[in-house]
């Protein structure tokens, strides 16, 4: 009951579940959760908490919330990791997708902040870290409502760190690059079942390979890079608003930073294959 209480979300595999745990090994009362518990049976006999979460649903988020306060009575940590990715032509793009992954992205994580915020002021500390993307900073072909998703998260972030700084409470972004984990698996097969053929099909199969091709496969980095990242973030009293870190993170954001708007879109053109696509 003397240690420090973590909830990651989107444990049950990828960086979820390496930073579970890399926080457990630090001392953490780590809470798990994800939909697939039963993916999380190895952190469960590790010693965690698991719980049964579903970020679209209030009811999931509310029991959530509620155990952690009714067994551990404070939380000191919230990982914002759970999210996917989900390319395609913003033509092709179906609207409920469209909002399926904002809810998932943005809104399942807002909301558990929301409610889990009450808390942390009213012990006057804590930390909140979103996991989102250098996506959140730059763009690629065919990911629009992704990349939305996570300009969002990154901008929300920005204004919820000035309001909970009075209240001893951090906002800390994390923004991967490339990592070994299932969403670009996840994302290429969304891409190409929604502009795989069609007027984007030559663009979507580009991307698609640039995504999941051993080139990039080969590249990716291990998601302890962000869990040991996360652990350095809450080893220090006054943490950095921002950690970028990953496979072509730096260089990509540098390049954003560097090149004017078509100079970068030319850019992104060339490395994902597009630009030798004729349409």
């Amino acid at each position: 009951m003397n240690s420090k209480v973590a909830l990651v979300t989107g444990a049950s595999s990828g960086i979820g579940e390496a930073t579970a745990i890399k926080l457990q090994s630090l001392g953490y009362t780590v809470y798990a959760a994800a939909r697939r518990v039963e993916r999380m049976q190895p952190l469960a006999a590790a010693g965690m908490h698991i719980l049964p979460l579903d970020v679209t649903d209030d009811a999931s988020l509310q029991q959530a919330v509620t155990t952690v306060m009714t067994q551990s009575g404070r939380i000191d940590v919230l990982v914002n990791n759970a999210g996917y990715g989900s390319y395609g032509a913003v033509e092709d793009v179906p609207a409920d997708e469209a909002r399926a992954q904002f809810e998932v992205n943005v809104f399942g994580a807002v909301r558990l902040t929301q409610l889990l915020l009450p808390h942390m002021r009213a012990q006057r500390s804590g930390t909140i870290i979103n996991i989102t993307s250098m996506g959140g900073k730059m763009h690629t072909p065919l990911g629009a409502w992704y990349h939305g998703t996570k300009f969002a998260l990154e901008a929300i972030s920005d204004c919820l760190r000035m309001e909970v700084q009075p209240f001893g409470i951090d906002v800390v972004v994390i923004e991967p690059g490339g990592i070994k984990t299932e969403w670009p698996d996840i994302a290429a097969e969304k891409l190409l079942a929604v502009s795989g053929h069609g007027a984007y099909a030559r663009q979507a199969h580009a991307m698609a390979n640039s995504m999941i091709g051993d080139a990039s496969k080969k590249r990716q980095s291990p998601p302890e890079v962000i869990a040991d990242t996360i652990a350095r973030a809450l080893s220090v009293r006054r943490p950095k608003t921002r950690y970028v870190v990953g496979f072509a993170a730096k260089p990509m954001l540098f390049l954003r930073r560097l090149l004017s708007d078509r100079a970068f879109d030319g850019f992104m053109r060339m490395a994902t294959g597009i630009a030798r696509q004729k349409t």
